[in-house]
């Protein structure tokens, strides 16, 4: 049964119901046992793990994966062992993934020949850099 942790957490943990073991560079769909119904308007979305991601380098292959109202099968999370030398070993009732469950807004979808102007444009991948902009007062040597 997926359970949060603590008061406030945004995930339930969920946990795996078979072992498997990921060697270097593998994936594999593990299964959870879990299987939810959603009420109309609400997703569900599967998560990595921090812990697993920072200390293994486990992670999920299609994050976040996703859980529609209208399905009814097993959670299952696709794993992958981002590890290039230490295989990895899951064990039935190893916390796995997270799941959070929110709202979500279906958008009505309308074709326009062209959209409207905005700041950022057709800028993508990168546009924006990936350091830090310095603030200006100290650029200019304030103390402020």
């Amino acid at each position: 049964m997926p359970h949060y942790a603590h008061p406030g957490d945004a995930g339930a943990d969920l946990v795996a119901a078979e072992a498997v073991r990921l060697e270097p560079g593998e994936r594999a769909l593990v299964a959870t046992g879990v299987r939810i119904a959603l009420p109309e308007g609400f997703a569900a979305f599967v998560v990595p793990r921090s812990g697993l991601a920072a200390k293994h380098g486990i992670t999920i292959v299609n994050s976040p994966g996703t859980v529609d109202a209208g399905y009814r099968g097993e959670i299952k999370v696709s794993l992958l062992n981002t590890d290039s030398s230490s295989a990895y070993d899951v064990a039935v009732g190893d916390r796995i993934a997270q799941l959070i469950i929110m709202p979500v807004t279906r958008a009505n979808f309308i074709p326009v020949d062209e959209l409207p102007d905005s700041a950022r444009g057709a800028s993508g991948f990168g546009s924006t850099g990936y350091q830090t902009a310095t603030p200006v007062a100290e650029q200019a040597g304030s103390t402020k």
